[in-house]
């Protein structure tokens, strides 16, 4: 089974939907003791950052996906979902997230075009569980903020928005896309239905 973390700040019927019209059995989950004993987790959300790490550390939520990314469960973030991972973001102001990655989200540039970054964008892609190295699929976004120091280490991708910034990271169970796959077309599906599939440290 695949939970989908709800802290009150996600698309979340949108991923559950495309879950289910891939044939995989997914649930919004409130609970942390649902996440973890679940087989995988996606984390999505929408909006500012230190509200959403107030509301999983509020809820708890926060502290049951760090454990069930250190028993080896396998984690998709999604948009904020994805910034959540790392150590902290100066939306707002600085704020810690749950740490689970070194790196610090920041805001995109003012390099001529409008921000947030909406639209459809080509990815530069390397090997990782969610694609394959060479693929360049085209995949939807909407965001202000970036990975943009992230290390070489675990970027599975990157876009190019008047600057390059990491738009995919992959190391070891636990994955994250900037984009939203669930809005992506037949390309994220497939990134989805690769997740899903995946059994990462477990």
């Amino acid at each position: 089974m695949i939970a989908i973390a709800d802290y009150g700040m996600g698309n979340l019927r949108s991923v559950e939907k495309a879950l289910e019209y891939l044939g995989f059995a997914a649930m919004t989950t409130e609970n942390p003791e649902t996440l973890k004993k679940a087989d995988s987790i996606i984390l999505p959300g929408v909006g500012a950052f230190g509200q959403a790490m107030a509301r999983l550390n509020q809820t708890g939520l926060g502290q049951a996906l760090k454990e069930a990314v250190a028993a080896g469960t396998p984690l998709l973030g999604i948009c904020l979902g994805a910034q959540l991972i790392f150590k902290g973001s100066d939306e707002n102001g600085y704020h810690e997230g749950l740490g689970l990655l070194k790196g610090t989200v920041k805001r995109l540039p003012d390099c001529g075009l409008k921000i947030p970054h909406m639209g459809w964008n080509d990815l530069k892609t390397r090997d990782c569980p969610l694609f394959r190295a060479g693929e360049n699929p085209t995949v939807y976004f909407v965001h202000s903020y970036a990975m943009l120091d992230i290390s070489d280490e675990f970027t599975a991708a990157t876009c190019d928005y008047g600057v390059p910034f990491t738009a995919a990271v992959a190391k070891g169970n636990i994955l994250a896309t900037q984009f939203h796959p669930e809005k992506s077309g037949d390309a994220g599906l497939k990134m989805l239905k690769n997740f899903a599939l995946y059994k990462g440290g477990k």
